[in-house]
């Protein structure tokens, strides 16, 4: 929540007004959620390069996006990767595959079955599916699945949706399987997608909000919202 409990109205002319980006957006340090009710591609595209990560709420029986320039940041550079002797025991197993955007309206109903309540939901969804569907190949931008599949039984064991921008991947949300035989697959579907976007040569991961402890075991260190712009414009905006 905002500091001052004040959440904005956003439209996508103010954020392409570069002036009230960078000296009412940027600067304004009380205010992390913003909110609106445009869910077109271009408006979600945009909030993504300026380092917004959107989900959306509910207010009066009606779903809004929910913008939110968040006040802190999880980033994993990828020579801090930390991998679990767990995990580097299940890395060992052929017992599963680990897929790019081959499930992902699967992946969608998955996370929708995990997570009660679920934010990406109604007109959200429809535009990931939208953005997915959309291959737009001068667009940076790119809305991906990441999968882990049970080798044996096609099952999807854990998973999660984001987006590249350029060389950056952001993290959206995900889901594991709550069953006792996969254990810590969560934890393995995390370390296999850093040695992919270590592979591809990404720059980092925006792991999102800094408050849960997997992201630091996997090697992630907390930024500041100022500290986060300075390595995000450069890369992402400008």
């Amino acid at each position: 929540m905002s500091l001052d409990n004040t959440i904005y109205y956003l439209t996508y002319e103010n954020l392409k007004d570069t002036d009230i980006l960078f000296n009412d957006i940027y600067s304004n340090e009380n205010t992390n959620y913003y909110f609106s009710d445009d869910f077109s591609k271009e408006f979600y595209i945009h909030l993504a390069r300026c380092g917004f990560i959107s989900t959306t709420t509910i207010y009066e029986d009606k779903l809004y996006l929910l913008p939110e320039l968040q006040f802190e940041y999880a980033i994993l550079d990828f020579e801090n990767l930390h991998i679990s002797k767990k995990v580097e025991k299940l890395l060992k197993k052929d017992t599963y595959k680990f897929k790019i955007n081959t499930r992902f309206e699967e992946v969608l109903e998955k996370i929708d079955e995990y997570h009660n309540p679920n934010w990406l939901i109604g007109d959200y969804k429809k535009t990931l599916i939208e953005l997915k569907k959309s291959k737009d190949e001068t667009s940076p931008f790119c809305i991906m699945s990441i999968e882990l599949i049970n080798k044996q039984t096609d099952e999807l064991i854990a998973a999660e949706v984001g987006y590249k921008i350029h060389d950056t991947y952001t993290s959206l949300t995900g889901f594991c399987s709550k069953e006792k035989k996969y254990n810590n697959y969560g934890k393995l579907q995390l370390v296999l997608l850093a040695l992919y976007l270590k592979k591809e040569n990404y720059a980092f991961w925006n792991l999102g909000h800094p408050y849960m402890q997997y992201k630091f075991d996997l090697g992630a260190v907390k930024y500041s919202r100022n500290d986060f712009l300075k390595r995000w414009i450069p890369k992402v905006f400008l």
